[in-house]
């Protein structure tokens, strides 16, 4: 496929998606991904209070983004459902909690992760205490949201998230993460 095809196509699948209330967030998440997802579901919710469907395949990525695109789904009026598939890890498990469980599918090969934000610093001592300040503040309210949608003791997601914390679909389900594991997407209600 040429060039000029495949970019008619990617156009044609676009447009079909939309049209389908259909948005995809896969892979790295990241301030750009913000301004194309945030801008596809104000879109959607402008068209119609409709139900949006959001899949999510991701290894997670930029947390400040995966909060800009939880706080744009919290924000429209359309009840968007969620589906993970593949993997739905950091950042994007904080962007899958951002709908009540009832809304959050997955695929039966789902895998989850959860754990505590990272970073790296630079700079004087200052700044770097400044920043390891930010992150501790940052992995505090991730802990709370994901206490929140999952129904799990803060404490207990605490000690979950102090290192890598893998889930299956199933696990993720009965930990409260996950509200169905799905097939089909016309079990997506």
């Amino acid at each position: 496929m040429d060039s000029n095809n495949k970019s008619s196509f990617n156009q044609s699948v676009a447009n079909r998606l939309f049209k389908s209330r259909i948005v995809i967030i896969n892979g790295e998440i990241t301030q750009e991904l913000v301004g194309k997802v945030a801008g596809q579901l104000l879109a959607l919710s402008a068209e119609s209070n409709d139900p949006i469907t959001l899949f999510i395949h991701s290894q997670g990525g930029h947390v400040d983004s995966g909060h800009a695109i939880y706080d744009a789904i919290r924000f429209i009026d359309a009840r968007v459902r969620m589906v993970g598939n593949g993997w739905v890890a950091s950042a994007g498990a904080l962007i899958y909690v951002s709908v009540p469980r009832e809304d959050r599918y997955c695929l039966p090969n789902t895998r989850f992760l959860l754990h505590q934000p990272s970073g790296g610093v630079q700079g004087s001592g200052s700044d770097i205490a400044i920043e390891a300040e930010e992150i501790v503040k940052m992995r505090k309210r991730l802990n709370e949201i994901l206490a929140e949608a999952t129904g799990k003791p803060l404490e207990e997601v605490e000690e979950d998230t102090q290192r890598n914390f893998w889930l299956t679909a199933e696990e993720a389900k009965e930990y409260g993460l996950v509200g169905s594991i799905i097939e089909r997407i016309s079990e997506v209600d």
